[in-house]
């Protein structure tokens, strides 16, 4: 244990004040996040008690938090968030999925680098948006375009990541693996997965949320269920207080899914160290 930590734990267990302002300072350090989002609520509810657009434009926060009750209530966010997860769970499961096997592949053997790494860059340079027109046309406006679309956001993310962290393990490592021929399986568990656990989760966590983007794109603009379709719906009924609950659900669940992802990697790394 650090010595400063413990010095520090005896002033703060011998002098109650010293307590309470160590506290405080652990709360407000804790809530300091939460200072952005507070200031923008200020200025937001300013701007809605003032006027200065029409309400139909910019309703104010309380207009909101009821709409988003009544959408909750009425199961229109619920069932448009149960479709939406649903896509993107079957659409990332096989995107991140193939790109770690295709990225693991394109990391290790210079055959493969050498006959499909120009061309996988070549494509990785389209956005995933830039497929829908033609996707459109091959599989119009079914689940199946859905799932393309997420499985290529999520692709490129992750072949990337996990290519780059396989070729960045040091080249002592692998010849020391080598020379103690060590099985396939030890040499996965003892040295790939080390080294490229916290690149590929980077990657991972970058693929998700480029994934989740083209999601909510696309069900903004070939769909008729997901939480991207009720933010059109709202416009369409000139109801902004529907689009922004939809934003706020949009912003809310792609955080908890970048934060489940970085505890997997945490819960990772502290099984890998382990002997």
């Amino acid at each position: 244990m650090n010595v400063r930590s413990v010095a520090v734990d005896r002033v703060v267990d011998r002098f109650p004040a010293v307590r309470r302002i160590w506290t405080a300072r652990a709360v407000g350090h804790r809530l300091l996040p939460l200072a952005i989002p507070l200031i923008v609520l200020i200025a937001w509810q300013c701007a809605a008690s003032l006027r200065l657009l029409p309400v139909q434009i910019l309703p104010p926060p309380l207009l909101v938090a009821t709409t988003a009750i009544d959408l909750i209530r009425g199961g229109e966010i619920v069932d448009g968030l149960r479709v939406s997860l649903w896509r993107i769970g079957i659409g990332f499961a096989i995107g991140a999925g193939s790109g770690l096997v295709f990225g693991a592949l394109l990391g290790l053997s210079r055959t493969v680098e050498a006959y499909c790494g120009l061309t996988f860059r070549l494509l990785a340079q389209i956005p995933s948006l830039g497929w829908l027109p033609i996707l459109l046309l091959i599989f119009g406006l079914d689940e199946t375009l859905k799932f393309v679309l997420i499985a290529k956001a999520s692709f490129v993310p992750t072949v990337i990541a996990t290519s780059e962290s396989v070729k960045q393990i040091p080249t002592p490592f692998r010849e020391v693996a080598r020379v103690l021929q060590l099985p396939a399986r030890s040499y996965l568990r003892r040295l790939v997965l080390p080294a490229t656990i916290p690149g590929i989760f980077g990657g991972l966590r970058t693929a998700l949320s480029h994934a989740w983007i083209a999601l909510i794109v696309v069900e903004m603009l070939a769909a008729t269920e997901g939480v991207g379709y009720t933010m059109v719906w709202g416009r369409t009924l000139f109801q902004i207080d529907i689009v922004i609950v939809g934003m706020a659900v949009i912003g809310l669940i792609g955080l908890a899914m970048d934060t489940g992802l970085a505890r997997i990697e945490q819960r990772l790394q502290h099984w890998e160290a382990r002997p």
